[in-house]
């Protein structure tokens, strides 16, 4: 799957600009502890997490993560925003808790 079909998807929102939607999506990792995140997550996961900050765009960036997707309707600050449109990291934004956003993705084969 490539992040750019989950703009497809009524669950999610884009709230970037949707440059990095050639990337492809090979896993799903859930976690808020950046330092756990970067030394866990793997090259092409979809990101869960509840952080908001810049910071999470270094980390993506770092990893290689495909994209980041904000669970439970949380809203990311506009610097994060803008700085992962600098990068071409999208992120998502979506009412759905973690647990359902991984019964989404496993139900699309990832």
């Amino acid at each position: 799957m490539l992040v750019k079909d989950l703009f497809e998807f009524e669950e999610f929102t884009l709230l970037t600009d949707g440059k990095g939607g050639d990337k492809s999506i090979e896993g799903v990792y859930i976690n808020d502890l950046l330092s756990y995140v970067m030394s866990h997550s793997k090259e092409n996961d979809l990101w869960v997490t509840v952080q908001i900050h810049p910071n999470i765009v270094a980390v993506a960036e770092l990893i290689g993560i495909s994209v980041i997707v904000i669970p439970e309707g949380i809203e990311v600050e506009e610097v994060t925003i803008e700085k992962a449109k600098e990068k071409g990291i999208d992120i998502l934004s979506t009412e759905l808790d973690a647990y359902n956003i991984c019964k989404l993705m496993m139900k699309e084969g990832i």
